[in-house]
């Protein structure tokens, strides 16, 4: 019954995936020579497990490679005015329309080491800081290049962007082969992120993982600290998106990063569908992006992990998985606040207000704001938010009866 219950959930995400490519075309990475006035252009450096590919509109497959690829990328994303925070426009057809479509303007390969050091060096934002991106299962080498262009565009994080994609066949039933390929990737990311950690030209280092992409990321960190006894100390903050980790293995690879000065944060939805397959497939052991934050507060405060609970947040994800990438009030703070080295809850407005004030919008009538405190889209659990919205629902209820009493003000 296990065994049918799980293909049916795989049936049912298929089905959803593949409506969303059913449109797309095949080699959309070939460079286009021009691009819209007003577009904007994302520079993207891009190191990869992947088997290249001899189509350059493909660049890479989802098989293993024998050794990490570095690229360096720029991608253009159409003018504001034309697409809305959150989405990767991909083209109907080729070549793509810059005015209205994602392009790629320029994939260059690089020759080793020395060559991506160059690259990293002459493309430093202001604030020499590095967002690293590790992308999650079912995941084409295009999706991971369009989806991390759009996260670096949108988030209008002051870093420079940074890709490790790994080797996924994008096949909704290559789920084990996808789990195998990031333990494949593991050397590959730790040996990427303390390159880049330890140049002394970059001053701090954000790591950002989705779904099974989380699990590299953490494997590696734990490699990284167990091999070579620490983890950087420019390594500031680790961002697990949606991260598809049983919750006891990544207790386990927390103790082994020994009390790490990083801050972490994770970002959940309980109705994540695309994790309610992977915990049927894992003996029904809750994933760590689909958890209950209020059923491990006690272990999540005393480790300091601050917890984002986006379940009530409503996005156009029909599995509920990508959220983090697709609320433009989430991508925009994730830049604005936690790739800008604060935490969540460091000044007198966390993040938590703030969404929770843009999903009330100014203006709103009483009752709508008080549902919207009482279910707020996004919970963060951490004392200090935890406090504020404590006070705004109290306030909202007072409001609530005040107006109830007194009908000619309603």
């Amino acid at each position: 019954m296990a065994g049918m219950a799980v293909r049916l959930l795989f049936a049912a995400c298929a089905g959803i995936l593949l409506a969303g490519c059913a449109n797309r075309p095949v080699g959309v990475l070939a460079p286009v020579v021009e691009t819209a006035p007003d577009a904007t252009k994302v520079d993207m450096l891009v190191a990869t497990t992947r088997a290249p590919s001899d189509d350059p509109g493909i660049m890479f497959t989802g098989e293993r490679g024998r050794q990490v690829a570095l690229t360096s990328f720029v991608v253009s994303i159409p003018p504001d005015q034309n697409r809305q925070v959150g989405e990767v426009q991909w083209p109907r057809r080729l070549p793509p329309n810059p005015q209205t479509d994602f392009a790629t303007l320029e994939a260059r390969p690089l020759d080793g080491l020395k060559s991506s050091r160059r690259w990293l060096h002459e493309h430093l934002s202001p604030s020499r800081r590095v967002l690293i991106f590790v992308h999650g299962f079912n995941n084409r080498f295009e999706d991971a290049v369009y989806r991390f262009a759009q996260i670096s565009h949108d988030s209008k994080a002051d870093a420079t962007p940074v890709l490790f994609t790994w080797p996924s066949r994008a096949r909704v039933f290559d789920y084990l082969f996808d789990r195998e390929s990031t333990i494949y990737s593991r050397d590959a990311f730790e040996e990427t992120v303390w390159e880049i950690a330890t140049d002394p030209e970059v001053k701090d280092v954000t790591i950002m993982a989705h779904s099974m992409g989380a699990w590299l990321a953490m494997e590696g960190l734990r490699q990284m600290s167990i091999r070579r006894g620490r983890l950087p100390p420019k390594i500031t903050d680790v961002i697990l998106a949606s991260p598809d980790v049983d919750v006891d293995v990544f207790a386990s690879q927390w103790r082994a990063l020994n009390h790490p000065t990083a801050r972490f944060t994770v970002f959940t939805s309980r109705d994540d569908r695309a994790l309610q397959v992977s915990r049927r497939i894992a003996g029904s052991v809750d994933r760590l992006g689909q958890i209950d934050p209020s059923q491990y507060y006690a272990e999540l405060e005393k480790a300091g992990i601050t917890v984002v609970d986006l379940t009530a947040l409503r996005t156009g994800d029909m599995l509920n998985h990508g959220r983090f990438a697709e609320s433009p009030e989430v991508v925009r703070l994730i830049g604005t606040r936690l790739v800008a080295g604060q935490t969540v809850t460091d000044s007198d407005m966390s993040l938590g207000d703030r969404i929770g004030t843009v999903a009330m919008g100014v203006g709103q009538t009483v009752g709508s704001a008080a549902s919207v405190a009482i279910s707020a889209p996004i919970a963060i659990f951490d004392p200090a938010t935890r406090r504020t919205y404590e006070a705004q629902v109290n306030q909202f209820g007072q409001v609530v009866k005040n107006t109830a009493g007194n009908p000619a003000k309603q």
